[in-house]
């Protein structure tokens, strides 16, 4: 019987003892945890995230690149906290069943818009509301606040106008200014500005609006190179100018026309020239020709207005076309009989008679001569004469003509058509008395006088004098005239100008 009990000790012993193994064995049985916090949307990582369990084990902080680890975790379902300032707290359950099992994670925290509050109404501060007489450029500044320092604004702006339905927009500014060009005048515009701090909703401004300048009424035109293309400058005597064509175009050699109320121009399309108008602002430019005004050198063509603004006069080679000014009516005027290039052309104030400036394909064995309307000669001013010449340009009555020519009678092999010494003459067609106005005027040696025009009361003219390297500043001058042609004066009027026009 001692021996039966003794036995059934041992083993009960033995169970139990098995039985506490068991339960050590389950105790040790562990996992680990691994995850990233990143930023919902951006998936930006996010550093020093506070991460902890329920049931508890460790609490550990996400890394600079948003990494995570809790090792050691004993098996069996836990909550997963994730916690940052500014963030939402986020939640996720985990269970860990094995020994040594992996289990990863990946926390997406939402900011906190709750901690942070949207900027305030942004503020309109220049135009005012209801500006007038505002320039073709317009800086537009405002200003905008928020009460969380640490947030970045960003701006969109939107304008409108009341000309046609036309919206610019504007988005991602981070200044508060913002140069807005290429206005147009006379018209109302509307802007409107909204800030975003990237958490809220945009806040919009207020809209404002501000008026343009009406069309000045400049009486002086001129070309001006800038990056390679002759723009056209609208100016007033005092200096106030804009823009009249755009950039993007080559234009040049300016004639406007009050009666037609256009200015026109010419204007190189796909390779060949042709006369374009537009209205006094710049707006509108129309295409008039569609047989090219074409010669020895395009930038060296003239054309010419009818005085009542309803045609014009222009050469192709060793013809002279007439046109409307819409387009239509093309017709022949005359040709020249040796075959020479008609370079540039005048129309007289009554309509009666044209002048024509005549060379070969180099621009020399220049000629002057006048025409009727039906193509007979009425006097030749200039033939024989070596060197080059132009600048056609009849006085309102009819009686004089304007022409250059270079009196060193230089012949630029080069084809860059350099002059040397090119002198303004007016020549009057009633007595053939020949005026050298550059020479009465004290022109400065080693210059050009080129490109001149009667003023509109033929007290002045207009003209551009470079110096003669063909490389210099062009500068708009003008001589006053007097009833001697003698002792004249000459004023610098505009810098970097040429090809002027003065009505």
């Amino acid at each position: 019987m001692k021996t039966l009990i003794k036995i059934l000790s041992i083993f009960i012993f033995a169970f139990c003892l098995f039985s506490c193994n068991e339960d050590l064995v389950e105790q040790a049985q562990t996992g680990t945890l691994k995850g990233k916090v990143v930023k919902r949307g951006s998936n930006v990582p996010l550093s020093n995230v506070k991460i902890f369990t329920n049931p508890t084990t460790q609490t550990v902080f996400s890394g600079t690149d948003g990494s995570f680890e809790i090792a050691a975790m004993p098996v069996g379902n836990y909550s997963v906290k994730a916690e940052l300032s500014g963030y939402i707290t986020s939640f996720q359950s985990v269970n860990i069943q094995n020994q040594n099992q992996v289990v990863t994670a990946v926390f997406e925290m939402d900011d906190d818009t709750s901690l942070n509050s949207p900027p305030a109404t942004p503020q309109l501060l220049s135009p005012i509301d209801n500006a007038v007489n505002q320039p073709l450029s317009v800086e537009l500044t405002w200003s905008a606040t928020d009460p969380d320092t640490a947030d970045v604004l960003k701006y969109s702006l939107a304008i409108k106008n009341n000309l046609d339905t036309n919206v610019i927009q504007v988005n991602d500014l981070t200044a508060n200014h913002y140069t807005l060009s290429n206005l147009k005048f006379g018209v109302s515009y509307f802007w409107q500005v909204s800030v975003s701090d990237g958490i809220h909703q945009p806040v919009l401004s207020s809209i404002s609006k501000f008026t343009t300048n009406t069309v000045p009424a400049n009486r002086y035109h001129y070309a001006q190179k800038q990056n390679g293309n002759f723009v056209i400058i609208s100016s007033d005597d005092q200096g106030n100018n804009f823009q009249f064509t755009n950039s993007s175009y080559n234009s040049w050699r300016p004639r406007k026309n009050n009666n037609a109320g256009l200015i026109a121009f010419l204007r190189t399309e796909g390779g060949s020239t042709h006369i374009y108008t537009a209205n006094p602002d710049g707006s509108n430019p129309f295409k008039v020709t569609t047989v090219a005004v074409a010669g020895f050198n395009n930038y060296e063509m003239d054309f010419a207005w009818s005085t009542n603004g309803k045609e014009l006069i222009y050469s192709n080679f060793n013809k002279l076309y007439r046109i409307n000014k819409d387009g239509s009516g093309l017709s022949l005027v005359y040709t020249t009989p040796d075959g020479s290039m008609i370079s540039e052309c005048d129309w007289s104030y009554d309509g009666s008679k044209i002048a024509l400036k005549t060379n070969d394909y180099n621009g020399y064995n220049t000629k002057v001569y006048v025409i009727d309307m039906t193509g007979t000669v009425l006097k030749t001013v200039l033939s024989g004469s070596p060197g080059a010449s132009g600048g056609l340009n009849f006085s309102v009555d009819g009686q004089l003509l304007l022409f250059t020519r270079d009196v060193s009678g230089y012949l630029d092999g080069s084809g860059n058509y350099r002059q040397l010494d090119s002198h303004i003459f007016i020549y009057n067609l009633v007595t053939d008395v020949i005026s050298d106005i550059s020479a009465e005027s004290e022109k400065v040696m080693g210059t050009n006088d080129l490109d001149p025009r009667f003023s509109p009361n033929n007290a002045q003219i207009i003209f551009m004098n470079t110096s003669n390297d063909n490389i210099s500043q062009r500068n708009v001058m003008v001589i006053d005239l007097n009833s001697s042609m003698t002792d004249l004066t000459r004023t610098a009027l505009f810098s970097n100008g040429e090809m002027p026009d003065y009505e």
